[in-house]
């Protein structure tokens, strides 16, 4: 079935999620037809914003990417923000991390490698990802790290510290994309590739784009994004309750498994077309995003609202990351990947998402 009628079938849990709310059809079904008429939304607002980016040139183009690839997961962990579930914005940042490092680019590895046997991508931009996930998880271990060696540290201090931290993270945030849209875009410049091998000059792919229809639908489907996130978190408490799910797993796996979904969907089906680049490119560039702008930006605006939210993660969670940026740093270095490395990847996933569904249970026997 073509994907576009599959959003469109689900573009249906929208008007049904929206009834559930106002017509009291319980938290559980509000809960889980937002969930679902929040993956089209995504997909579409990531087409909307790749059209507009062919118009507005490469420069604005990856700016734009940049900003809204992971729109999603920000308007979500937002809105969770501000209801004050300070533990399901911070699991959301993680699970964000490690789904599109373990899942994402597991899936294109295994899917791409049992298609192709062996792909190749590059590898320079690769390790560039591989230290700015490196510097992320430093960024994220230092406050829990003065948490847990400081007695008696004040909440505004540790508050203080991390919007510190998180500013330095925007600026080094904005380094990137000065080096990758700028100064060393060659390395990055896998979308004109793209379309050069479809045989388009840059020229015709400009004049084919509806440019204010797409900008119209960017900002529609924004809009259906934050109604449709408000629903999920208004409903997110009571729901996992009934279905017998944790604020943590709920976070670190459900969550970002919806606010991703178009992403893992593009990642894989360029991996089975065998642009391994551009694959790779999505994966960790939205891992890199949620970690350099997205956490820094939510820790900023919590001071900026009456919700003040720092980098002091639970251990556990910053063990998951440790682990999936170790491996996804391990298995992409050397620019070439196989079936079999998309399999570790997925198998590392699976063994956090046993670990974070059975925590709870672990600590309550503690």
């Amino acid at each position: 079935m073509n994907k576009n009628i599959i959003f469109a079938i689900l573009l249906l849990f929208i008007p049904i999620s929206i009834a559930g709310h106002f017509l009291d059809w319980g938290a559980t079904l509000v809960f889980i037809t937002a969930g679902i008429g929040i993956i089209p939304l995504a997909a579409y607002m990531g087409e909307a914003t790749e059209e507009i980016a062919v118009v507005v040139g490469p420069n604005l183009g990856g700016l734009l990417n940049a900003t809204f690839g992971n729109a999603t997961e920000l308007i979500l962990a937002f809105i969770a923000l501000k209801e004050g579930l300070l533990e399901v914005v911070k699991a959301t940042i993680t699970g964000s991390i490690i789904s599109n490092l373990l899942l994402v680019m597991g899936f294109s590895m295994l899917l791409g490698g049992l298609k192709y046997k062996e792909q190749d991508f590059q590898p320079t931009a690769a390790r560039m990802n591989a230290s700015l996930m490196n510097l992320a998880v430093i960024a994220i271990l230092l406050p829990t790290a003065v948490e847990y060696t400081s007695s008696g540290i004040g909440e505004p201090i540790l508050q203080n510290l991390s919007v510190a931290v998180a500013v330095v993270l925007v600026l080094v945030y904005g380094l990137t994309l000065l080096f990758s849209m700028k100064t060393h875009s060659y390395l990055y410049d896998v979308g004109v590739a793209e379309v050069e091998e479809e045989g388009e000059s840059e020229t015709e792919a400009k004049e084919k784009v509806n440019l204010p229809f797409w900008i119209g639908v960017l900002l529609v489907v924004t809009l259906a994004v934050a109604v449709e996130s408000e629903l999920l978190v208004s409903s997110l408490e009571e729901a996992t309750s009934e279905l017998g799910l944790t604020a943590l797993f709920t976070g670190v796996i459900l969550l970002p498994i919806i606010g991703n979904a178009a992403e893992h969907a593009t990642a894989v089906t360029v991996a089975m077309k065998n642009k391994m680049d551009l694959s790779v490119s999505v994966a960790m560039g939205s891992s890199m995003q949620i970690a350099l702008f997205v956490a820094p930006v939510l820790v900023i605006s919590g001071w900026f609202i009456g919700q003040p939210m720092d980098l002091n993660f639970n251990p556990f969670e910053l063990v998951a990351v440790t682990v999936a940026v170790f491996i996804a740093n391990s298995i992409s270095s050397d620019g070439n990947s196989n079936w079999l490395e998309g399999s570790l990847l997925l198998a590392t996933y699976a063994v956090l998402g046993l670990a974070f569904y059975f925590h709870p249970i672990v600590e309550g026997l503690s």
